[in-house]
């Protein structure tokens, strides 16, 4: 009887009932999130906030210092140069900061030298063979991959190729959900065991089929003209060995390291490695995007995938080795500023020095490669460039044990004075970097080169001293932490 009298069937109505329960919840799991990810940012934003207004008051506290205290500086000074040790110290410290000045002058003068090269068209472009080694990457693999596929290059000479190389966790079904969207345009692969990226890299080398190979690691994105800016020099200059991109951090808006980091990346790349660029000697090109002349791979591959530090086998720093055996064969190496690629970097403390530790051991071992063939008759036409930052480098390399200690005696002696010091030198030098990111980008994000000095100045000063002291380790160490997703 009530069925009959009720314009709508009970079961419709609960059915509707149901529907309208689960919308409204819905809905205010929406609100929620939302609430949550406003109260995320604004989090964020309160402790950035406190975070570089802390960095300024450090600063010109610092700076304030070292004016009162004049008259106690003098005294140090004094006393320093009354002894031959202290005086000796003096003398060579003014003989490296005159030659840290000049090479930034030099440096500077090089960055205006700079012209990235314009894409070459359609027609002149050559094959293209891209890899992506993903190890527990996730979703963002699939990320990358569509942002490859996206890529205004000529399809029929772009072949793409993933690899997982034995991850633990989901990433072979992103990297099979990319092919179900892509189709014939990717081929997938995966290693029996994971087995380290250099290896991954190796059998898409063997793989490619491409005149040129792209490498981008599974954590990155490109944009769409990154590929055939990137190429294009190897179609101007027969000399090109291989192409540097432009790193940025993707993940730069979900915490303060990234912010730290994107300002320091800037720098890096597009005034350091331009300036590398114009003495066709960039010391390396990033994994997160780089480029490489297929006859100029096959060349030195087999040294490659076996090369050895201290008897055992190499599993860092696969792209500085390449980009030092490439140069060593003669090639030219070149920057590419209008070639963009966005990475995740670390969002804390750990995986920031880990990074770090893994860049300083392979930096100490390339550094020893290249001091090998630098000096001889490596490739026709000037060599002086390459033999310079090679000396800058190595410096930095050769004086990192004695700074330390004499910032631990300085540390220990005139407290004070020291931390008034520094502070004040990092607002002095830093302002550089933050004027260079100011005019590329943006004013707001730039005064992270401040608290990034300061971090760097007193939480990381010991990674090059330790991966000198290290350098024979192997290991990938971020690998064991949280993936992002």
């Amino acid at each position: 009887m009530i069925k009959e009298h009720c314009p709508i069937p009970i079961e419709n109505t609960t059915y509707m009932n149901m529907n309208k329960l689960m919308r409204i919840g819905l809905t205010q799991k929406i609100k929620q999130s939302r609430k949550r990810a406003v109260t995320f940012f604004e989090t964020a934003n309160a402790w950035g906030v406190f975070v570089m207004g802390s960095t300024f008051v450090l600063m010109i506290g610092a700076a304030y210092l070292v004016y009162i205290l004049q008259g106690d500086f003098d005294r140090f000074h004094i006393e320093r140069s009354s002894s031959l040790l202290g005086y000796s110290f003096m003398l060579v410290a003014t003989a490296l900061l005159a030659f840290k000045v000049g090479f930034f002058l030099f440096t500077f003068v090089r960055f205006f030298k700079y012209k990235p090269i314009t894409s070459v068209t359609d027609d002149e472009l050559p094959t293209c063979t891209v890899i992506v080694p993903a190890y527990n990457e996730g979703k963002q693999v699939w990320n990358t991959l569509m942002s490859l596929a996206e890529s205004d290059f000529p399809k029929e000479k772009l072949q793409l190729l993933a690899i997982d190389d034995g991850s633990q966790d989901d990433t072979w079904h992103w990297i099979q959900k990319a092919k179900e969207e892509l189709g014939d345009s990717l081929a997938i692969y995966r290693q029996p065991k994971n087995m380290g990226k250099r290896h991954a890299l190796y059998r898409g080398f063997n793989e490619g089929n491409g005149a040129i190979f792209v490498t981008v690691d599974s954590d990155s994105e490109v944009t769409r003209d990154t590929l055939r800016n990137l190429v294009s020099p190897f179609i101007t200059n027969e000399q090109c060995g291989a192409v540097a991109g432009n790193i940025r951090v993707l993940n730069n808006k979900k915490a303060l390291l990234p912010k730290m980091l994107d300002v320091s990346f800037v720098l890096s790349f597009e005034f350091v490695r331009s300036a590398e660029s114009t003495l066709n000697a960039v010391l390396c090109t990033p994994g997160a995007l780089a480029a490489y002349r297929r006859t100029a791979v096959f060349a030195c591959l087999e040294d490659w995938i076996n090369q050895t530090f201290m008897g055992q086998p190499s599993d860092i720093g696969e792209d500085r080795a390449m980009t030092n055996m490439i140069l060593k064969q003669g090639y030219h190496v070149l920057f590419q500023r209008n070639a963009y690629a966005y990475t995740n970097v670390p969002e804390k403390y750990r995986g920031l020095y880990k990074m770090f530790i893994r860049w300083g051991r392979s930096n100490v071992r390339e550094n020893i490669e290249m001091s090998k063939y630098v000096f001889e008759n490596f490739r026709r036409g000037p060599k002086w460039g390459a033999r310079l930052l090679f000396l800058s480098q190595s410096l930095k390399i050769i004086m990192s044990y004695p700074f330390l200690l004499f910032m631990l005696f300085f540390v220990l002696t005139h407290p004070l004075l020291f931390l008034s010091s520094t502070l004040a030198s990092i607002l002095v030098l830093s302002t550089f970097p933050v004027i260079f990111y100011a005019k590329r980008y943006e004013l707001s994000e730039s005064f992270w080169a401040y608290s990034y000095s300061i971090l760097y100045t007193f939480g990381l000063f010991w990674i090059t001293p330790y991966a000198i002291a290290t350098a024979n380790r192997r290991g990938w160490l971020t690998r064991g932490l949280p993936q992002k997703k």
